[in-house]
């Protein structure tokens, strides 16, 4: 049973990867086309959480063979490769609203925004009750923890399909460039929390868990 659930928690966290990978390459490449900042920032976000993924994954292959207690170097590196990534992101989405609120520039639609969020939004809702429940049924705080993880994500897309939705029907101006602030934030809080996982090294889990 062990040995079932800790497979079945490592194909989800493959399906991650490779969602989120797809997921990535669809938004940058019509956030850049339709000159939609959110879109944009959300797929970028997306390409982060690949490198995430990668280090829960090896994780997962670590506890399949041995005990896990504490995070490998391997794991460490990738949680701050990925804390500094997400860092750069909030940046980058900074100066980006910044810079398109001061020159008044707006998208040309917001439709893929509304269809690829709604669709992530019933991708992670699945993911993470599936991790969440193979997560408390080894009583694991990695994958609790993961689960976590991926409920942001699921909240993220909201943001996305809000700022989507509202320009497209109501054409505010800005609300673009307030979406992808809204998804800096995300991104700001993911970074703080991959370095604080770097340096605790231990598995525990916070009190989301």
């Amino acid at each position: 049973m062990h040995t079932k659930l800790l497979k079945k928690a490592y194909i989800l966290s493959l399906i991650t990867i490779f969602y989120n990978m797809i997921e990535g390459g669809v938004a940058t490449f019509y956030g850049s086309q339709d000159e939609t900042l959110a879109l944009f920032g959300f797929g970028l976000d997306s390409f982060v959480e690949v490198l995430s993924g990668i280090g829960i994954a090896h994780m997962i292959w670590r506890m399949n063979r041995n005990e896990v207690s504490k995070r490998d170097s391997f794991e460490r590196t990738a949680l701050k490769v990925t804390g500094s990534a997400f860092y750069l992101l909030t940046a980058g989405l900074i100066f980006g609203a910044t810079s398109s609120l001061y020159h008044g520039s707006k998208p040309e639609t917001t439709v893929i925004g509304i269809v690829l969020s709604v669709l992530s939004i019933l991708t992670m809702y699945f993911l993470y009750k599936a991790k969440l429940d193979v997560g408390h049924k080894l009583k694991s705080a990695p994958i609790i923890s993961d689960a976590n993880c991926t409920k942001t994500c699921f909240y993220l897309s909201f943001i996305l399909l809000g700022s989507s939705v509202i320009y497209e029907i109501f054409g505010i101006p800005y609300i673009d460039a307030l979406g992808s602030l809204g998804i800096a934030w995300f991104a700001f809080k993911e970074g703080k929390e991959a370095f604080d996982k770097a340096k605790n090294g231990t598995l525990i889990c916070n009190n989301n868990c």
